[in-house]
Parts: C-alpha cells; structure tokens; sequence
C-alpha cells in the first residue's frame, strides 16, 4: 500500500536582441551564444510541435511518470502515437492502458503490451520511431543503449544513471546517438521552461554581475513508499520500492534533488571539481537511504554553491535556486535583486485573460516533448544528454560525499568503479542490499556499496 517589480513594457523594450529563428531551444540548453530574443518573442518554443508523417513511440516504465510522459508525449502536436507499452510487472501495464484510454482515448493491442525485465527490448522492436524511458534510473544506460542500437529517437526521464559506471556508458550511448542523428530529450523540464530560460539567458548577460555562487534548496515531505507483501521475492519488493533504495533511484538527492542542481549547473556552465558534503536518516520508514542531504560543491574558479534537500514529514516546504553575482542576485524561476533586496526584474507571467499571451508558460513536461518532435520532423537535430550525464554525475558525487563522509573529487567520479545493484534481474532473492541506510566513516559494508 502506498504512503504518504517591472512592468511588462519596461521588459519587452529591454529585450533588444534578434529573433531566435530556427536555432530553437537545443542552442539554449548549451548555453551556446548563438542565442537570440525577439522584441515580440522571447524564445522560439511553439506550443505544439509541426505536423508530419505518423510518429510512433513506445513507452518502457508504465508507472505514473511514465504515463504522464506518455501523455504529454501525444499532446505535443499532431499524427503522435503511443503504440506500445512494456513494465516488469503485468499490473503496471493495466493501470497505464487504462489510464491512456480515460485521459486521451488512446488503445494499445494487447500483442504490443510486453510485461517482464525484456520488456524494454520488446517494445523497441515493436515498430516504433521513438522511446519514451521512464522506468527507474537503474536501468537507463542499458535500456538507452538498446534503443541507440536500433536507431531509436529518444526521450529520458531524468536521472540517466545512478553510478559512475552508469554515467559513463550513458556518455557513450550519446555520442554514438550524435553520429546516427538521433534525437536525445531528458526530462529535467527546467531548460524547456520560459521563465527560467529566460532568466538564465539575463544571468549569462551580467546582468547580476559575474556570478560568485550558488544556493540551492529543495525540502519538502517523505517520499511514497510500499510496505512488503509477503509473496514478494526481495527484487519484487524493491522495484515496486524503487524510489527508496539506492541502486534503483540513486537516492532522492539523484533522482529528485537533480531538477534542482541541474538548474545551477546550467547557470555556471562548468562542472564542480569537488564536493565535500553530509546527510543522514532520521524518519525514513522504507529502503536504504538518506533523508536529508547538505553539500558543498567547489568549482576551478573558487566558486562554491551550497546544496541541501530534505524529505522529512512535518518540516517545510522549501524550493529555492539562487543564483548570487557581483551586483546582485537571480531566482531562476523568474526574478533578479540587487543586494538591498531590491526586485529590478521579474518574468513577466500574463494574466489568464490578457490577450497578449506572448510569454505565457507552456507546461515545461509537454514542452520538451515538443522540442523532440520538432527536432525529428525539421532536422534542426537536438540532443541535450550531455548535460543531463553532467547533472546527473554532480548530485552523485554530492552522494558518494554524504555517504562516504570523504571529499569526492570529479576526476574520481569520471574513473569510479562503482555500480550500484546486482549482476542480473531475476525475481528472487537479492543479496548485499540490506534495507539499512550507510554508515558514514566505517570502512566496512555497507558503505563499500556506495564508494
């Protein structure tokens, strides 16, 4: 059972550069200075992807965030559909076909519903053009790896991996994606997201001064979780558990916190060179893993940038990514302050009846899958893995910090050995998975699990 300022005149006569035409969002998300703003448009990001020949796309990970991709997926613009569907487990593949049907009329034949670990392999040979990924992180790189094998287009859900190991076969996966031409979109939303594009593209313009670093906060309440059911072998148990153990979701500071630092990462551009960090488990009732987080990541330049996140019930709820320069400082999501606490700019959000809805707000998890789409059916070729592996490999080394009590340096999470999780997949008993968090400071398991 599952537990539980400035007027928007003043802002589009401070928009001077030219219109962004073709180049689109993949330029953006590189920070590539080839970016340009309209006086009219702030950036080129329809609401709906152009039309073209039927694109097919498969789903593997039928749970809610995968069929919430899915969703968006056949949202993002015309003749998209969801053809075929895989889970490990046979239930999960109900609720999802059930769901498709009540939210968009959407019927998938029984002999395109692939229940079982090969169920990945199965529907990407099922006739499809692109792959929805969405199961839990554990199993990205190899289930990436297949579908770049077979000239798949691609969408991920966010994190890519949750090992260095993991990271590495990922960066492999997307170079070999570039020289095929195939089209690689993760589901960090934020990049896809006009507020905060925006925002990053003033930052990156001085408008704050030379940035000197970063705070970036996420709290909020426990995580769902499952309790056992006592036919459940333990890899039965822990996939309907994922979200609580480390090899499947990586901890919540990767598979959650990483939306958080991805946005930071897109603001310095560069990669931290070491973290030094701690955590801890208070109130967890499930898994082997940390509740609460606090890390210092240190750049070459001297700039360092404080993370902290926390899933503890009965705390506040706190999301902040401040973004702190010379002459002031950023709110990515939409606002700049000088350091008298000034607000000298804001987003500017339209009403819901103003007429102008310029700059409205697409729902970033549609938008990216526009952007996908687009990037198939125009040729103007998008592939944003490279900075999702980056953030992906920053919230694991603020992991392997935390849990080691040890400073991790980023040369040692590119060479790390470390793999999380078993050799095979198999219902059936797990072994060197306690459910019991690390132990920071003891040479000993389970912490040789997690450094």
């Amino acid at each position: 059972m599952e537990k539980k300022g400035q007027s928007r005149r003043k802002f589009l006569s401070d928009v001077t550069l030219g219109a962004i035409g073709t180049i689109g969002a993949a330029s953006l998300m590189t920070g590539c200075s080839t970016t340009r703003l309209s006086k009219t448009t702030p950036f080129d990001l329809p609401e709906q992807a152009p039309d073209g020949p039927v694109l097919r796309a498969g789903l593997v990970g039928c749970g809610g965030r995968g069929t919430g991709a899915a969703v968006n997926f056949v949202d993002a613009g015309p003749n998209i559909e969801i053809v075929a569907l895989g889970d490990v487990f046979q239930d999960q593949l109900d609720k999802c076909r059930k769901h498709l049907k009540a939210a968009r009329d959407i019927e998938i034949a029984d002999e395109k519903c692939f229940a079982g670990f090969d169920a990945y392999q199965k529907v990407i040979d099922a006739g499809v053009d692109v792959v929805l990924f969405a199961t839990p992180p554990h199993f990205r790189p190899e289930h990436v790896k297949a579908a770049v094998d077979a000239d798949k287009h691609i969408f991920q859900e966010k994190p890519v991996a949750v090992d260095p190991v993991g990271a590495r076969l990922m960066m492999e996966n997307t170079e070999r994606a570039k020289q095929k031409n195939l089209c690689m979109v993760s589901g960090t939303i934020r990049r896809y997201q006009k507020d905060y594009m925006e925002t990053q593209r003033r930052v990156r313009n001085g408008d704050i001064g030379e940035i000197v670093s970063a705070n970036i906060i996420r709290n909020g309440g426990a995580l769902w979780w499952v309790e056992r059911k006592p036919e459940w072998t333990d890899m039965e148990y822990m996939i309907r558990n994922w979200g609580n153990f480390a090899w499947l979701s990586g901890d919540h500071i990767v598979e959650m916190f990483i939306h958080e630092v991805d946005v930071m990462s897109w603001h310095l551009g560069s990669h931290p060179v070491k973290a030094m960090g701690y955590g801890g488990r208070h109130r967890r009732m499930s898994g082997d893993q940390f509740d609460q987080f606090s890390i210092i990541y240190e750049y070459e330049n001297g700039v360092k940038a404080h993370c902290g996140t926390m899933q503890i019930n009965g705390c506040g709820f706190t999301r902040k990514e401040l973004i702190k320069g010379t002459k002031g400082y950023a709110d990515a999501s939409g606002s700049l302050y000088n350091y008298d606490g000034e607000l000298i700019w804001e987003y500017p959000h339209p009403d819901e009846n103003d007429s102008d809805q310029t700059w409205r707000v697409n729902n970033p998890s549609v938008q990216e899958q526009v952007e996908l789409v687009r990037g198939i059916r125009t040729g103007n070729y998008i592939n944003d893995s490279d900075e999702q592996i980056k953030s992906t490999q920053i919230v694991i080394m603020g992991r392997m910090a935390a849990y080691t009590g040890q400073e991790i340096t980023w040369d040692e999470v590119l060479n790390s050995d470390l793999r999380l999780g078993p050799d095979t997949y198999e219902f059936g008993p797990v072994a060197g998975i306690p459910e019991e968090p690390p132990v920071v400071g003891v040479p000993s398991p389970p912490t040789d699990r997690y450094a």
